[in-house]
């Protein structure tokens, strides 16, 4: 039987038959049990039929992370709708392009988000409006006032059927709307629980944007298996810490600046330097993560689990099982169990040790860009997905991440990874964050430039951290300038994005 074949009971449904009265999400101060959620699902998705939507229709959400938002995930699923969940920190033109480019029938948004959504509109006028406010700002549509329609709603779930189109963040390139089926999403959920373990009492904490797949797969994980999610509007890491030490957080998704962030709060703001024996793993992907970090990390005995993965592999991939966490520091583990993993070099299966293309395979990938054959065709090598990120296996076939394909230096032939450069000056005491970008050199093609963010109340000169990183780097990774500023850019999972720094450049030298 293949995967096309197989349909099971909607999800959340049986969650309510099972344990009705369980938490299924908090936010802020609302909660909601497993019977309550499946309630308002089901009412959004009827009075979402009213306004006409049904099976295939493409349904564009412009929200921030709310029960609301979680409501209206499940009510597409009943209704056989795709979501396409917008990034809040895109411009107009952006999201407009999104819009244009999948096909969307239907643009939702909540009450925070009314004027952009009416700005969009009047760029895309044949897409209709629709809000979750209480209120019209603009003679939009009050999804809440709509009468309920009676039609039959889906009791079964079709592993192959599109649950979203997520689009990718672009660091290379236009984004792309990959696919993301039901499938994918189910056998994540059952690779993550077999590697970290099930906790019927789990509570895991979604501070990640919903509309990026890290957090949408949590919503999913949620009501596969039976566990409740505490969803925060967006990170906050006082308020992060405090629900770990007082609302029984057991697991949480960050990227690297977030958990920095976190650490830095625990050392202001509570009495120990660790978390409580509650919080059993703390999953860390967005990239490669700073050695610091980790060795931080190892020394107050905090449970992080490395990860890697991506939009098209439905978020986890590859994750290191908590055993192997304090042994195999650094690593992104072994590839979840549904996951096929290969490095490529050259044409050929890399040797140990030895850097690649990181290859992936399996059904938490996805099948395809939506719309984009070539893409598709490009990104698939032999049925074997091409991520683009650079890594190797060591000698037990675990995972280093090393960077972006897109963002390797070049410098004099050698190969120049600026993760690496990072996590050096990350490393020295007076420096917050750092970012690392190739430039144009005569002599040797490129040779990398360095971005430092500084720690409140720390000086360092320039040459400090030259000096610093000569004796840690080999010359042709040492970078040619540091240039301070005050940020950094990131994408709105946390994520750097090497792509906007020459832009900095040009910033900082008007």
């Amino acid at each position: 039987m293949s995967t096309s074949d197989i349909f099971l009971p909607d999800w959340l449904t049986r969650c309510a038959e099972n344990s009705p009265e369980h938490l299924a999400i908090q936010y802020d101060q609302q909660q909601w049990s497993f019977a309550e959620l499946d309630r308002q699902a089901t009412r959004l998705a009827r009075r979402l039929a009213t306004l006409g939507v049904q099976e295939g229709n493409r349904v564009a959400l412009l929200a921030a992370n709310s029960q609301s938002y979680v409501a209206f995930v499940h009510a597409l699923t009943r209704l056989g709708a795709i979501l396409v969940p917008l990034n809040l920190r895109l411009t107009p033109q952006e999201l407009c392009w999104q819009l244009r480019d999948v096909h969307a029938s239907l643009l939702v948004c909540e009450a925070d988000y009314a004027s952009l959504a009416q700005e969009i509109v009047q760029a895309v006028p044949q897409l209709p409006l629709a809000t979750l406010a209480t209120i019209s700002y603009s003679g939009e549509t009050i999804i809440n006032d709509l009468p309920e329609s009676d039609i039959p709603l889906r009791t079964l779930i079709d592993l192959n059927a599109p649950q979203a189109i997520m689009y990718t963040s672009g660091t290379t390139g236009q984004p792309k709307g990959a696919i993301i089926t039901y499938g994918m999403q189910w056998w994540n959920a059952v690779g993550s629980a077999l590697n970290l373990g099930h906790n019927p009492g789990d509570r895991w904490l979604a501070c990640l944007p919903l509309f990026h797949i890290g957090g949408l797969s949590i919503l999913m994980r949620s009501v596969i298996y039976g566990i409740s999610v505490v969803v925060h509007k967006k990170f906050d890491a006082t308020g992060i810490n405090r629900a770990i030490f007082d609302e029984r957080i057991t697991i949480i998704s960050v990227v690297a600046v977030m958990l920095h962030r976190m650490l830095a709060d625990l050392d202001i703001n509570s009495n120990g330097t660790s978390y409580p024996s509650t919080l059993r793993c703390i999953l860390l992907g967005g990239g490669p993560a700073p050695y610091p970090l980790l060795e931080a990390c190892m020394r107050r005995d905090i449970p992080v689990v490395q990860t890697y993965g991506l939009t098209e592999s439905c978020s986890q991939a590859v994750t290191l099982s908590p055993s192997d966490a304090m042994r195999k520091i650094g690593s992104a583990g072994r590839p979840l169990l549904p996951v096929q993993l290969r490095i490529l070099h050259d044409n050929r299966s890399a040797s140990p040790g030895e850097p690649g293309e990181i290859l992936l395979k399996g059904p938490t990938i996805t099948p395809s860009y939506a719309g984009r054959p070539e893409a598709t065709a490009r990104a698939f090598q032999d049925g074997w997905f091409a991520t683009g990120d650079i890594g190797y296996l060591d000698t037990d076939g675990y995972l280093y991440v090393l960077d972006r394909r897109a963002d390797l230096i070049i410098s004099g032939g050698e190969n120049v990874y600026p993760a690496e450069i990072e996590s050096i000056l990350r490393s020295h005491p007076a420096v917050e964050e750092a970012g690392v970008c190739g430039q144009a050199d005569s002599q040797w093609g490129q040779v990398p430039i360095a971005f430092v963010v500084l720690k409140s109340g720390r000086t360092v000169t320039t040459e400090e951290l030259l000096s610093y990183t000569a004796q840690k780097l080999a010359r042709y990774k040492q970078p040619r300038a540091i240039y301070f500023t005050d940020q950094l850019p990131h994408t709105s999972s946390g994520k750097l994005l090497r792509r906007e720094l020459p832009r900095l450049l040009q910033t900082l030298h008007n």
